[in-house]
């Protein structure tokens, strides 16, 4: 014996509603359509499913455990119903989003919570990575959404990027550092003092190489090497040690007064950190709600940074000088 799973669910509408024309009016059917499937189903079983002459219409023992499996086909229906109107509206999905280790902590995860207090809905999945193993990722669909700085010579035709801010380096130490009492801050004063290594594959590490080529250091003392954004500002707090880290970064970190900007004016890169994904990725309305919420947070970011950067009196190396006697460009 087969029985039909919409049958059930019209008998489940039947004994809810107490009529078969109250639950073809619930169904969006004719009466004699309802009225019909009860016949069906009624002589496939063999036995009636409802008390006959009972006004509102009250099922058999047989009709009641049937109807229950009814209407839990039916409460599946509707929920399936409920999912695809969240998903097609973006409040309801998942989002897989990849970014470079400093900025996802420091900068994006903050944005990530205060988008899902909006949107309890979504599932959002952050992973780590530098720039090569985003866009593999990108590629094979490991995830939906990148962070990453990048310059436009790196992009490739099935990826698209929005620059949402534009890259700025500073130099950053403990919160107690001698240089910040220093009053006349030299470029050879951070000679004097050991270096945290950036992360191995960040942009970092060039900028740090071209830090000290354009100011004519050969070599710094590099004593600690491949932590956390957590870790290497713990070892910056119980150390007199110095690192590159981005102003961003810095900045978000500004309220925990745990840092310090040391202000050197120093070379910086010519990327910007942005948004990318596939040029033509599968549908994910929650993707791009997300995406339209880091793009008004990274705006907003934007004005704060560069405000607290005019703010700095930033102690110009040689690095400015020879910026100075070029000119513009």
């Amino acid at each position: 014996m087969k029985i039909v799973e919409h049958h059930l669910v019209q008998l489940a509408a039947v004994i809810e509603t107490g009529g078969v024309t109250e639950a073809a009016a619930m169904l969006g059917m004719t009466q004699s359509a309802v009225s019909r499937t009860i016949s069906i189903l009624e002589k496939r079983v063999g036995e009636p499913l409802f008390v006959s002459g009972r006004r509102p219409m009250q099922p058999t023992p047989l009709g009641e455990q049937l109807g229950l499996q009814g209407k839990a086909i039916l409460a599946s229906s509707r929920k399936a119903m409920e999912i695809i109107r969240s998903f097609k509206s973006g409040s309801f999905g998942r989002v897989r989003i990849g970014g470079v280790p400093f900025f996802m902590d420091a900068v994006v995860s903050p944005m990530i919570a205060s988008f899902q207090r909006d949107e309890p809905g979504i599932m959002v999945h952050q992973s780590y990575g530098n720039y090569s193993d985003l866009v593999s990722e990108l590629e094979s669909g490991q995830i939906d959404v990148a962070v990453t700085p990048t310059g436009s010579a790196d992009l490739r035709a099935d990826q698209q990027f929005e620059p949402l801010l534009p890259a700025r380096n500073v130099l950053a130490c403990g919160a107690g550092h001698p240089l910040m009492r220093k009053r006349n801050l030299a470029t050879e004063d951070i000679l004097n003092y050991p270096w945290v290594a950036p992360l191995p594959g960040s942009p970092l590490v060039l900028d740090l190489h071209n830090i000290l080529l354009t100011l004519g250091i050969e070599e710094v003392s590099i004593r600690y090497a491949g932590g956390s954004l957590m870790s290497v500002l713990n070892y910056l707090i119980g150390t007199d040690a110095l690192a590159i880290l981005p102003l961003s970064v810095a900045y978000s970190l500004r309220r925990e007064n745990r840092i310090s900007v040391i202000p050197l004016d120093i070379p910086q890169p010519e990327r910007a950190l942005g948004i990318m994904t596939r040029t033509k990725p599968y549908s994910n309305p929650a993707g791009r709600k997300l995406v339209g919420h880091l793009r008004r947070e990274f705006s907003e970011l934007r004005r704060s940074v560069e405000k607290h950067e005019r703010e700095i009196h930033w102690a110009h190396g040689p690095f400015m000088a020879e910026r100075e006697r070029k000119g513009p460009d």
